[in-house]
């Protein structure tokens, strides 16, 4: 998360930074947790376990765009992208709970 120097001299800013990252880590977290162990997850390297850093490596670096049609965003994906089904079957959870 690139914390090792706080942004700020003042310490209710730090506290808040803190926070944020936290979160933005606990959610990395849910997300690796969730595609890491089904069958269609993005693996670069056959041979290799599957590491949550790997998975979330492919699954937030994907080449996309947003694309505002019928008054709705939508997430525009490629067609034969390899973690569009891992992607799509994990927002799925998400929007469910």
């Amino acid at each position: 998360m690139d914390l090792e120097r706080l942004p700020s001299g003042k310490f209710d800013t730090n506290y808040l930074v803190c926070r944020l990252a936290a979160v933005a880590m606990n959610l990395l977290r849910l997300i690796g947790q969730n595609t890491l162990n089904e069958p269609d997850a993005p693996v670069r390297h056959p041979a290799q376990r599957r590491r949550i850093k790997t998975v979330l490596h492919e699954m937030m670096f994907k080449a996309a765009r947003m694309i505002r049609h019928a008054g709705r965003w939508v997430l525009g994906l490629g067609a034969n992208d390899s973690g569009f089904a891992v992607f799509d079957r994990h927002y799925g959870q998400l929007a469910t709970a």
